[in-house]
């Protein structure tokens, strides 16, 4: 049996009510569970994209992506390995400000983590932790461990591809070029 790999599934739609809806239900009758989502405007006007990730073997994620691409509102949709990618995610950690003055090294644990400090009042501090996985879930175990963390919220990867622009602008590109040797 193939290994699950963590995909990232890359959806361009435009803005349309219960289309997050009809998405899920893709992963779920699958039998995928949805690791993060998030969604913004894109760099397309009036189109929008979702950025999903899952663990899948590729024929699996390739099905998903397909079944997900015929749906009438999508306008297309895409999957690609951390390898095709730059990404991100942040984290935001609540913590009791004093027990993190009477760790003495906040500083450190700040400057090792690359976190700043977001907003402190004198019952709590909250740190931003902007990084892949594996780091803001690094800070979160050390914090926890050390002074403990009264709230704690990690975003939805938020990704690009490492090609030069969207793969759908060189779709749309294509599709507008055939449209004018057609009319032609």
């Amino acid at each position: 049996m193939e290994e699950k790999t963590l995909y990232t599934v890359t959806i361009f739609s435009e803005n349309t009510v219960g289309l997050l809806n009809q998405v899920t239900i893709i992963f779920t009758r699958r039998g995928l569970n949805i690791e993060t989502l998030s969604v913004s405007p894109s760099a397309i006007q009036g189109v929008h994209k979702f950025t999903i990730t899952a663990f899948s073997d590729r024929d699996s994620i390739t099905k998903i992506v397909k079944q997900i691409d015929k749906r009438v509102d999508i306008i297309k949709a895409y999957y690609n390995t951390n390898d095709d990618l730059v990404y991100q995610e942040i984290a935001l950690y609540k913590l009791s400000t004093h027990k993190l003055l009477a760790l003495g090294s906040i500083e450190d644990i700040i400057r090792r983590y690359n976190a700043r400090i977001l907003d402190m009042t004198d019952v709590w501090v909250v740190l931003e932790k902007t990084g892949h996985y594996e780091e803001t879930q690094a800070l979160f175990k050390e914090l926890s461990e050390k002074i403990g963390v009264l709230q704690f919220i990690r975003s939805g990867r938020i990704a690009i591809t490492k090609s030069k622009v969207e793969r759908l602008s060189d779709m749309l590109a294509s599709m507008e070029e055939k449209l004018k040797t057609k009319n032609s």
